[in-house]
């Protein structure tokens, strides 16, 4: 029992606790390396095209400086550029953004990219005309589009909602609750709105604007 009052095995013997308790945390893939595994593919994962939400209502947006959201492969944001939008997409994942480049350069057309990590990221006020992001939630930074925004401007959010998960097995965190977009965004006025449910998936979209 000796080696219990040893201030040294004491230390000793905590630190290899603390390890065996954190060594599970740490063997986590990190967001950035778990993205960036995804998208060393040839193939873009979730298409070349954009989502059918955002051609529909292209006309409705102020041509201007945009911020695409979690940009991934560019879909959404390379379409933007081709209809002569300035487009600059963040993304944690540089695989992603290499790709954007590239689908941008078989369009045609330039984008910005920046590497982030959107989790612990501040979005300029007052700068951007329109704010892009489709399928990804993070409610904290849903919070800061209004104020980024330029007078006038709009933001564009589609992303899966709780009936997502009457078909599919997915994380209830990062499904929206029902008209949770029409709160979160209650300070804009809302141009479009549409709950999406075909059976398959179902989604929610937004378009609102800043007064």
């Amino acid at each position: 029992m000796k080696i219990f009052h040893d201030p040294k095995h004491i230390a000793v013997l905590t630190a290899l606790l603390f390890l065996c308790s954190v060594s599970p945390v740490l063997a986590k893939p990190k967001d950035k390396d778990r993205w960036n595994n995804k998208y060393e593919t040839e193939v873009y994962l979730f298409g070349e095209k954009p989502i059918p939400f955002l051609v529909d209502n292209v006309h409705l947006l102020p041509k201007g400086k945009v911020l695409d959201i979690a940009m991934g492969e560019g879909r959404n944001g390379v379409y933007l550029a081709t209809q002569g939008f300035d487009v600059l997409g963040l993304d944690i994942s540089e695989k992603g953004l290499e790709k954007a480049h590239r689908l941008a350069k078989k369009n045609n057309v330039t984008i910005e990219t920046k590497v982030v990590d959107l989790e612990n990221f501040t979005l300029e006020p007052n700068t951007y005309d329109v704010i892009l992001c489709s399928y990804y939630m993070q409610k904290n930074l849903f919070r800061q589009f209004q104020s980024a925004l330029k007078p006038g401007g709009m933001i564009v959010v589609e992303t899966y909602n709780i009936d997502y998960l009457k078909y599919v097995r997915f994380s209830r965190k990062w499904a929206l609750d029902t008209n949770e977009l029409l709160d979160i965004f209650k300070g804009l006025r809302v141009i479009r709105y549409q709950d999406y449910d075909d059976g398959k998936e179902a989604y929610s979209s937004i378009i609102a604007q800043k007064q």
